[in-house]
């Protein structure tokens, strides 16, 4: 069975392990690197990442891409939105469909 993990800085994922997901607690991209390379090759369907870390782990973030699982999933930390969770999601949509339909500037 699959399992979920989230990567961020304390006081933006500690809630998740209220939901059961595996909560990874660091600071910087460099203590990242290691713990989503674990879980990027492991049981985990789905990785939850701020968007701050994911920014910094963009390269390894690509290499997932054509890949099924784990799916990497960006989040706002408590210091605000980067814009890369959505940046994130309009590649997507103009990989899966051949152009921007949803936001179109």
């Amino acid at each position: 069975m699959y399992r979920a993990a989230v990567i961020g800085d304390r006081d933006s994922i500690y809630g998740f392990s209220a939901l059961g997901l595996d909560v990874n607690i660091v600071e910087h991209g460099e203590d990242a690197r290691p713990i989503f390379k674990k879980l990027s090759t492991g049981e985990y369907a789905i990785i939850f990442i701020t968007e701050y870390l994911a920014e910094e782990l963009s390269e390894e973030i690509e290499k997932l891409s054509e890949s099924p699982t784990p799916a990497v999933i960006p989040i706002p930390g408590v210091t605000g939105n980067t814009g890369c969770g959505i940046k994130a999601v309009k590649a997507s949509v103009e990989k899966a469909v051949g152009s921007d339909i949803i936001f179109n500037d």
